[in-house]
């Protein structure tokens, strides 16, 4: 079991119920699924360089990234309907809880300039989506082999549709948010 899903076990599920009064273990939120996204739109003409992000992808994942096909086409961005125009992964389970604690504990302190994920960045769901502006801050990633510096946006998924929960979950996880600025 990873390190970040055994102290939501033994911490964070006890501190969130004794805050929100809940009875169950069950009523507690949870992390269900994480979601690494990036569009490929502008180099989607140049194979290899697809091909390389969609590596780099599976690399800081350690799950196989798949691409996205446009479901329309629409001829202001000159897409059709089957082009490659992004790349995914979804995790779960043991991998999830490894990625966020790689990205809460690694990645995000080496991110230049930052300050704190902004509250704004947790919708009325109960999720939080985070934008990586430069993919080489997972140290997975070797810059000398990189072909191309490529951004990408992690959606961590809650089955709590309460922002204040969520909120208060995330900050347990580990999560550098910003203070409330009143």
């Amino acid at each position: 079991m990873s390190r970040l899903r055994e102290k939501y076990n033994k911490q964070i599920i006890p501190e969130m119920k004794k805050e929100f009064g809940l009875k169950n273990d069950m009523e507690v939120p949870k992390v269900v699924k994480v979601v690494l996204n990036t569009g490929i739109g502008r180099v989607a003409k140049d194979a290899a360089l697809v091909e390389a992000i969609q590596n780099d992808m599976t690399t800081i994942a350690g799950q196989k990234a798949t691409k996205t096909k446009a479901k329309k086409s629409i001829a202001a961005f000159k897409v059709r309907t089957g082009m490659n125009i992004g790349i995914k992964v979804t995790l779960r389970g043991n991998r999830m809880y490894d990625f966020i604690d790689r990205l809460v504990s690694l990645s995000i302190p080496r991110t230049r300039d930052f300050r704190g994920i902004d509250l704004k960045s947790i919708d009325n769901d109960g999720n939080l989506t985070v934008g990586i502006k430069e993919h080489i801050v997972f140290p997975e990633i070797n810059q000398e082999n990189t072909k191309g510096i490529f951004g990408f946006e992690v959606t961590v998924v809650t089955n709590k549709k309460d922002r204040k929960q969520a909120e208060k979950l995330f900050r347990l996880l580990g999560f550098p948010l910003k203070k409330e600025s009143n």
